[in-house]
């Protein structure tokens, strides 16, 4: 999961839109920043580890100018934490070409190869990002090449469709293309979201793309739609917009997307985020009912859990209370890069309001639970607070299988659910009671949203990979790889 925003503009520094841009989009990655812009013929770009107040300071903003750019927040989901890792990457030919990534390549080996042995490239890095570019670049020459007669921008979407028949996995694409303007395309399935905005002004329109439209309100810019799976868009320099559907699409968006990743204000493909958030609580109240428990308050473990704890306690008709709370400056665990970080970051990011547990029996209602690690702590937590007895709820279903898309839960290890039933994973975290989201609710909630999806990328709850290319030999290879292979080092159930 990563976050991508580029804006076109007309006359004015891009810099503050882009800036602004990722500070709306840094939930969803926090290991690392980047931008480029375009000034005349020059790029200027920079990249470091960090948050994105921390790595563009006065002086990037001084170096950053032009009008048209590009911004990218990270965390990884293959390669490493390294800062040459961190995007946007470049390749100098053709054209000269910036790219930004959202999503994972699960034939990213095969390009590997292909790029190193035929094409003859060399690759400065692991990370699937940089292939997926010298792919792309080496896709527009050969269409130039096959037609001389190509404008660049013909050669441009020319390109992109046989890239896209030849990528397989989730991508959403942002590049600045030296001489054509702002480019981008999203997979045929359209499993990570990818958006289009405008702002109309006196020297004409201005365009934008973002992972989420919430980066859209903050720099003043409407929502047109969503990039539709296997589109491209190209705003050229005069600021036009040019379409082209490179090949077939069928939108199966991931639905963990609006489980957790984006935030409740955005619209994704139509459906509001914090809508299904809502109908989720509605659709685990029903269990809850059947169950016949005896329940105090509704407490939700802030803060994606927050809407579906409310309407979860509006449904069965009992006190919803804020009894944890959150500080702002740590990290969201979830995306923490190591297992010992992701324990201590949950004992200094939520303290417990006691006189909300004491002689208590508690409903906690989390988003989500994929290694068990944080809510085996709060409830230690709640526990030390007084709670009498401790029933958890989970929004989502068990997430019980690898995501190989973009989300970084790719060891079967890490899950807390593989393997085990909720009976032993109730044991397991301590607490006196554990309900999970029915997998149809789930997709019903979403499906209320827009019913114009027919199918939702549920493969972490379901196993079932919309791609049709994952198999167990892939997954053990993934499992074996190096850096899964160390993530796997750190955990361990008993450390949960």
């Amino acid at each position: 999961m990563c976050g991508i925003i580029g804006i076109a503009k007309r006359n004015e520094e891009v810099f503050p839109d882009l800036y602004d841009g990722l500070l709306m989009l840094q939930h969803r990655g926090q290991d690392s920043a980047g931008m480029v812009t375009l000034s005349g013929d020059f790029f200027h770009a920079h990249k470091d580890n960090g948050l994105v107040k921390d790595v563009f300071l006065p002086e990037q903003a001084k170096k950053l100018t032009g009008t048209m750019g590009l911004g990218h927040v990270r965390y990884p989901t293959a390669g490493t934490l390294s800062v040459e890792e961190a995007q946007p990457f470049f390749v100098n030919a053709p054209f000269g070409i910036y790219l930004i990534h959202n999503g994972n390549l699960t034939n990213t080996q095969e390009l590997r190869e292909r790029i190193q042995t035929s094409y003859r490239r060399y690759l400065r890095t692991k990370s699937d990002s940089e292939v997926l570019l010298n792919v792309f670049a080496d896709k527009i020459y050969q269409a130039m090449k096959a037609d001389p007669q190509l404008t660049d921008e013909a050669a441009l979407f020319a390109g992109t469709t046989e890239l896209m028949k030849k990528l397989k996995g989730a991508y959403s694409i942002i590049t600045l293309v030296h001489g054509l303007g702002l480019f981008a395309f999203r997979d045929p399935n359209g499993i990570r979201p990818l958006s289009l905005g405008r702002r109309q002004t006196s020297k004409g329109e201005e365009w934008a793309f973002a992972s989420e439209d919430v980066a859209f309100a903050t720099i003043g810019f409407e929502k047109v739609r969503d990039v539709a799976p296997g589109e491209a868009i190209l705003i050229d320099l005069d600021g036009k917009m040019h379409s082209v559907q490179c090949v077939p699409g069928k939108l199966t968006p991931c639905i963990f997307e609006y489980v957790y990743l984006a935030r409740p204000d955005s619209m994704l493909d139509g459906i509001s985020v914090y809508k299904f958030q809502l109908r989720l609580g509605q659709a685990l109240a029903k269990q809850i009912k059947a169950a016949n428990l005896e329940i105090d308050s509704v407490i939700p473990v802030p803060d994606s859990s927050r809407h579906a704890a409310l309407e979860l306690a509006k449904e069965i008709g009992v006190k919803y209370r804020e009894g944890l709370v959150k500080n702002r400056y740590v990290g969201r665990t979830f995306i923490m890069p190591g297992q010992e970080l992701r324990k201590k970051s949950v004992r200094r990011k939520l303290n417990a309001i006691n006189l909300e547990f004491r002689n208590r029996n508690i409903l906690l209602v989390d988003d989500s639970i994929v290694r068990g690690t944080t809510i085996k702590q709060i409830i230690a937590m709640c526990r030390k607070a007084g709670a009498n007895k401790i029933y958890v709820a989970s929004a989502a279903p068990p997430v019980q299988f690898p995501n190989v898309y973009g989300i970084d839960m790719p060891n079967r290890a890490e899950l807390i659910a593989h393997g085990l039933k909720t009976e032993e994973i109730c044991k397991l975290i301590g607490a006196d009671g554990l309900f999970y989201q029915d997998i149809n609710d789930m997709i019903w909630a979403a499906k209320e949203g827009n019913p114009d999806i027919t199918q939702f990328d549920c493969s972490c709850f379901n196993g079932e990979y919309i791609t049709g290319d994952i198999d167990q030999a892939y997954i053990e290879a993934l499992e074996g790889s190096t850096r899964v292979a160390k993530k796997a080092e750190e955990f361990s159930l008993i450390n949960i």
